[in-house]
């Protein structure tokens, strides 16, 4: 059998996008989601969020066992901290009487890159009871785990796929396998959840490495949906001096993710470095085909439009079309 990734690396990149345009026209209808959830500001002259639409709850505050490379645990600390049952209640009351819509609950991972989420399972529960949409960032799960998800009926579960074991042990810290990664995704699949998993473009220090083997265990696993998301360079971190990883090369891995997967929903998510290569990407992910983008620049806004897309826009998570 034929190697579907094959010669995708040599490919011209346009030639790539037109081949994946053609095959996102022949599966979605020609419309885009522009989401802006609530915890960042996003203003295009056209369009405004709200504040407090869509909030990011951490039940490990800003505490992190791995200290990954790229993070340092600087995008927890944007989170509201919900680290024991009794302030989770409190912070989630507060929130629905607030007129939050959804909510992403993640936090640190223990050494063994999982979320400790066992002793929050009730809190997520009354989460969905109160009508919102809830999203779980999970890590590498178990399967009790997985099935209190499932039975507290969260609405998506989000991991990130890492395909290279290098990369796992320098950049997460983490004495795990490609192979954990691919048996956290076939456990969220048996327990019946919504599993989209999130490939870091440049996750290697800003090189590509391991990300067309992440899209083939995804295309073999299955999913709900798959967010693309690029290495985007934090001050105070393990790679505040990475150079940002080219548009072209996040085009070319946009345009594989759909022609490997043509029938999944594919979204360009929050994190992107700033400057002329997002714009690119963007541009890239437009032509493309994906079903959302998150903070659009105005620029990609109207190119889609200019393709005689439908466009629509929420304030919450990519994921959720």
């Amino acid at each position: 059998m034929s190697d579907p990734l094959a010669g995708l690396a040599e490919t011209a990149v346009d030639e790539l996008v037109m081949e994946a345009q053609r095959t996102s026209r022949r599966h979605f209808p020609p419309e885009i989601v522009f989401a802006a959830p609530s915890q960042k500001h996003y203003d295009t002259g056209v369009y405004q969020n709200r504040r407090k639409t869509f909030m990011t709850l951490s039940v490990t505050g800003e505490a992190c066992a791995l200290g990954c490379e790229h993070c340092g645990t600087k995008v927890l600390q944007g989170m509201l901290t919900v680290n024991t049952p009794a302030r989770f209640g409190r912070v989630a009351a507060a929130l629905a009487d607030g007129g939050t819509e959804g909510v992403l609950v993640s936090g640190g991972c223990l050494d063994d890159g999982s979320v400790p989420l066992d002793r929050f399972l009730e809190n997520i529960a009354e989460l969905k009871a109160q009508g919102l949409k809830v999203l779980v960032h999970t890590g590498i799960v178990r399967p009790a785990v997985a099935q209190g998800l499932k039975a507290a009926g969260v609405d998506q579960v989000l991991l990130d796929i890492i395909g290279d074991n290098d990369t796992i042990r320098e950049v997460y810290h983490l004495q795990r396998t490609t192979e954990s990664y691919r048996e956290a995704l076939a456990i969220l699949r048996d327990a019946g959840l919504a599993a989209v998993p999130h490939v870091v473009i440049g996750l290697h220090f800003g090189r590509l490495r391991g990300e067309w083997e992440a899209l083939r265990m995804i295309s073999q696993e299955g999913a709900a949906q798959l967010v693309l998301v690029v290495l985007q360079p934090l001050p105070g971190t393990g790679m505040a001096g990475v150079p940002a990883i080219s548009g072209e090369e996040v085009g070319r891995i946009l345009a594989g993710s759909r022609l490997l997967m043509p029938r999944m929903p594919i979204s360009l998510g929050c994190a992107k470095p700033p400057g002329a290569e997002k714009r690119l990407m963007e541009r890239y992910a437009v032509e493309v085909g994906v079903q959302s983008v998150a903070y659009p620049l105005p620029e990609t806004v109207r190119h889609a439009e200019s393709l005689g897309m439908t466009v629509r826009y929420h304030e919450q998570c990519c994921s959720l079309i």
